[in-house]
């Protein structure tokens, strides 16, 4: 359905996510109610919304923490993409072997029903000068092999909303895909370390949108995440971009969005 004569209102939430779970829920609830006052249609919180680190205790509560978190959506009336939640199951319903897990982002429709799931696909394996130091994604997490491309019906208006998480936005051959398959919008949930967030955020969700010619919706988390081993910064910050590179909003505030770019403009 056309969607060039709505304007889409989008809140990216910026969370410091720590280990203890209902914290975590009491704030992604306070978000989302904010949000909600200040008129936004779809929320955007961060990868690892609900927990960081504990990724396997975490995951056993899959399918509990999704259902609250359908709640809220239920409860303001509104879209929100769960970032992300560990999970011991693939889509099929089969059990992740190995002991691992998949990364997933949801977007729940303002009636509280799953409108889409996406498994992330490209895991995060890097060695950073942090005292974290060497990351890998792959020793937890099995990659998602579809992409998503979720229905966002708001009014009369459906939007296309591709679906990425983080270390997707390193691969623009992925957001070219989901352009190519009728996205308008991205989203990005984020968990960016400190140094590779200070240095390529900004420039890889202002990339994707260049050349997927999609709005492109980041929600990170941000600050001080204290895990067994010690403290872990992450780089925050929430950014919505338009696809001529317009930088819509900086923060909790709600940036608005009228897709009315001509077609021959997307090639």
């Amino acid at each position: 359905m056309n969607s060039s004569n709505h304007q889409l209102n989008v809140a990216a939430i910026q969370m410091n996510s720590q280990q203890n779970v209902e914290d975590n829920l009491a704030d992604i609830k306070a978000a989302i109610t904010d949000a909600q006052t200040q008129g936004a249609e779809l929320v955007v919180l961060p990868e690892n919304c609900c927990s960081m680190g504990q990724q396997s205790a975490t995951a056993e509560r899959f399918d509990d923490l999704s259902a609250t978190i359908a709640d809220y959506a239920r409860t303001a009336g509104i879209h929100v993409l769960a970032g992300s939640l560990p999970c011991h199951y693939r889509p099929d319903g089969t059990i992740v072997p190995d002991g691992r897990l998949r990364q997933v982002s949801q977007l729940f429709a303002p009636d509280g029903t799953r409108v889409a799931r996406y498994d992330k696909i490209h895991l995060f394996t890097a060695t950073v000068a942090d005292k974290h130091g060497s990351y890998n994604e792959a020793a937890t997490f099995e990659p998602g092999t579809q992409t998503v491309i979720a229905p966002l019906a708001v009014g009369n208006t459906i939007y296309q909303l591709g679906m990425m998480v983080c270390f997707d936005l390193r691969f623009p051959a992925l957001a070219q895909r989901l352009r190519q398959a009728g996205a308008e919008l991205l989203s990005a949930p984020s968990a960016f370390t400190y140094l590779t967030g200070q240095a390529h955020w900004s420039l890889l969700l202002r990339a994707r949108a260049l050349d997927s010619q999609c709005m492109v919706i980041g929600a990170a988390q941000g600050g001080d995440h204290l895990y067994q081993d010690g403290s872990t910064v992450r780089h925050g910050g929430m950014q919505l971009l338009q696809r001529l590179i317009v930088l819509l909003s900086q923060a909790m505030t709600i940036a608005s969005w009228i897709n009315n770019m001509p077609s021959s403009w997307r090639h």
